[in-house]
């Protein structure tokens, strides 16, 4: 007889989440689905409330990554105040945004993956966690504490708290950065790069010892989008959008952020409360696209800084002239992109224009905005309408977790059907792999900030009737 697995709830994602996976008769897997079981309405209860409070409260979506939002939502503003930022002011974003990379690339790979590749799939799952990594290798735990809590301190500093920050402004930025908080960043930077470093060697010894495992898991056709520079090189704050096919081909390039739905639109699905978005010229499902640190390696030509650059070729080289399609591989890319972080924050720390006293333009006041960045998880879209008094008549938020929701899908059904085969018996361990799948797009993890040790997992194989034949709980 046929039988349904439920993963109930997933864990390590911000929200309500479950996998379901159908097997047939003979117990193959016949389809697998990741389900987002929560509805958090920002877009509508945002409707009414004047523009300029959008950099503040569009952040309470996420304690992980407000920075990410509060800047959407500030760059948004600027385009409803037709603003062109002072160049201080945007290098004092920069930073901010820079220190968020790096500390949200930290926390997700070091506090919350690195377990399972430090300790194994399949191993204690009481041990499989960041205390786990800490009694494995003290030193890189350390190093991982510190990484985080120094981007956290870059936030502090240009945004005036560590969480939730009120430095972004509708067409500029609050404060300049004093003397002694240049001071203090210039003097941690350098070791910030060397453990930057250490991190990808970390992964990329880790991928030299398992290639096989990195080029089969959870690796499946998808398209690509992120942004990038004038020359087509990665840019995290304000770049262009660049889509490219699963064949690598150019489906759209340096298309303005506020052209976006020219190219992108979204659609939905009666199984879950995301949507659905796709790229307009290939249709649905075949438009689907992946974002995140993957997507942007996949379709940037270079990276500018010399250390993270040199991966980056690394990279290119696996690539060998193709998109790189394991899920996996997000884990490599995502280290990269914190050593490209902090070689920027190195970089802008020395420009003096961040203690400029010019810091914020406004000019005459439109009725529509976009506003595009790319956040830790991948590229992050805000989109609002205003009326004659400022008050949002429309919004429209398009997160990365989102974006990435067909290729959170294909990964849990890839895995399944690769590790849940006629006879097979379900363990802990291949309950651990599908979530692993699921955690290599990071999809908004603030809750999982706060487990540790046993975390909850009741896995049950059911009948057509609905009766409980088995159940493998943790």
């Amino acid at each position: 007889m046929s039988k349904k697995i439920v993963i109930n709830p997933v864990t390590r994602v911000e929200g309500h989440g479950k996998v379901t996976v159908q097997l047939s008769d003979a117990g193959a897997v016949e389809d697998a689905k990741l389900h987002i079981i929560e509805f958090r309405g920002f877009e509508k209860f945002a409707q009414g409330r004047p523009f300029y409070e959008m950099p503040t409260l569009t952040q309470r979506l996420c304690g992980i990554c407000p920075v990410s939002h509060h800047l959407a939502a500030a760059k948004t503003c600027d385009a409803l105040v037709s603003a062109k930022v002072p160049a201080g002011a945007d290098k004092i974003r920069r930073l901010m945004h820079y220190g968020q990379m790096l500390q949200s690339h930290a926390l997700h790979f070091f506090h919350l993956c690195a377990a399972d590749f430090l300790l194994g799939f399949d191993s204690d799952p009481a041990l499989r966690n960041v205390i786990g990594v800490a009694q494995a290798d003290p030193e890189t735990a350390v190093h991982a504490v510190k990484l985080r809590k120094f981007g956290q301190e870059v936030i502090k500093i240009t945004g005036g708290k560590k969480v939730h920050p009120t430095g972004a402004i509708a067409g500029g930025i609050n404060a300049k950065i004093s003397d002694e908080d240049r001071k203090h960043i210039r003097d941690g930077i350098q070791q910030i790069i060397d453990w930057s470093v250490d991190g990808v060697e970390l992964c990329l010894d880790y991928y030299n010892k398992n290639k096989e495992l990195f080029d089969t898991f959870a690796t499946f056709d998808t398209n690509f989008m992120g942004s990038v520079g004038p020359n087509g090189e990665l840019e995290f704050y304000d770049g262009k959008l660049r889509g490219i096919d699963k064949d690598g081909q150019i489906v759209f390039d340096q298309l303005p952020y506020s052209n976006y739905t020219e190219e992108i639109t979204e659609t939905v699905e009666n199984w879950s409360y995301m949507k659905f978005p796709y790229f307009k010229k290939l249709g649905y499902p075949e438009g689907s696209y992946r974002v995140g640190p993957l997507a942007r390696f996949n379709v940037a030509d270079s990276i500018s800084t010399p250390k993270a650059g040199k991966y980056f070729d690394i990279f290119k080289q696996i690539a060998n002239g193709k998109p790189v399609k394991g899920s996996l591989f997000y884990h490599f890319a995502r280290l990269v992109e914190m050593l490209h972080a902090a070689e920027l924050i190195a970089e802008v720390i020395e420009d003096d224009d961040i203690q400029s006293d010019a810091l914020v333009n406004r000019g005459e006041l439109k009725d529509e905005g976009v506003g595009i960045i790319e956040a830790p998880r991948g590229t992050l879209i805000h989109h609002y309408k205003i009326d004659e008094n400022g008050l949002i008549t429309m919004m429209n938020m398009i997160v990365a977790t989102t974006q990435n929701n067909v290729g959170m899908n294909r990964a849990v059904e890839t895995i399944a059907k690769a590790f849940i085969k006629p006879g097979v018996e379900i363990t802990e361990g291949i309950l651990n792999r599908i979530e692993v799948g699921i955690r290599c797009y990071d999809p908004c993890l603030s809750c999982a900030t706060h487990a540790i040790g046993q975390m909850p997992l009741q896995l049950d194989i059911v009948d057509k009737s609905g009766k409980t034949i088995k159940t493998i709980s943790r």
